[in-house]
Formats: C-alpha cells, sequence, structure tokens
C-alpha cells in the first residue's frame, strides 16, 4: 500500500467506492481523485455488488454507504473484511454520527462520517485509514 505522503514511483491509495446514488459516487471520485495520492478503483451501486467488486478488485480502502438496496452496509462490511482482509472501511452516510458512528466502528469500520462533511476531511480519512490497514 502506499503512503499517504506517496511521492513520484508510489501508487495511490486504491478507493473503492459504494453507494447506491450514481451522482453521489460520482462526485466522490471527482472530488477525491483530485487528490494524486488517491486512486478510485471501482464503484457499486448496491452491498452485494460491493462485495464482489471488493474481492475482485481488494482495494485499500472502501468507502462505504450504510442505507443501500441488496445488502445494506451493515450486512456487506463483515463479507467485504473476510473477503479483502487488506481494506480498510470508511462509512459514508446521511444518518447522523451520534447515532451510527459507534455502531460502524463496532462493526468492523475503521471510521464512520456523515455524508455533508466537507471533502477535505472525507480525503483526510481516507488516507488515514490507508494507513491503518
Amino acid at each position: 500500500m502506499s503512503s499517504p505522503d506517496a511521492g513520484a514511483g508510489e501508487r495511490p491509495v486504491r478507493v473503492f467506492l459504494v453507494d447506491d446514488v450514481g451522482a453521489f459516487r460520482a462526485l466522490m471520485r471527482f472530488t477525491l481523485e483530485e487528490d494524486p495520492r488517491i486512486q478510485v478503483v471501482g464503484e457499486a451501486s448496491d452491498g452485494s455488488e460491493g462485495v464482489d467488486g471488493v474481492e475482485r478488485l481488494q482495494p485499500d480502502v472502501v468507502l462505504l454507504d450504510l442505507a443501500m438496496p441488496v445488502l445494506d452496509g451493515f450486512e456487506a462490511m463483515p463479507m467485504m473484511l473476510e473477503r479483502s482482509p487488506g481494506t480498510t472501511i470508511v462509512a459514508l452516510s446521511g444518518f447522523t454520527a451520534e447515532r451510527m458512528a459507534q455502531l460502524c466502528i463496532a462493526s468492523g469500520a475503521h471510521a464512520y462520517l456523515e455524508k455533508g462533511e466537507d471533502v477535505a476531511v472525507i480525503r483526510e480519512a481516507v488516507l488515514d485509514a490507508a494507513i491503518a490497514a
């Protein structure tokens, strides 16, 4: 895995996006890839597709929504961690952190962020999660 201070020759942190809203995934891809230390390697629109993609791509970090069809984030999280043990999960959802953060951490996520969070905070959480892996 790459260092968050990746210089020339070091590979960027590989991120997989899982969210059922295509416009949100596009926004996250654009926002994350503004930082040359981050590369979005794939996307999924539900938890089941997310589990398959994470298993196939073995990303460094998954940015995971909680409320999705087929499998929600809580159902998908343990499957992702089992099938890609080197992957770290950052949950990013519309639920308040007060309500969800502890539950997400207890379920295996490295961090929990609310969807309204500043983009710089989201980028730093992804880079921090890559170090933790």
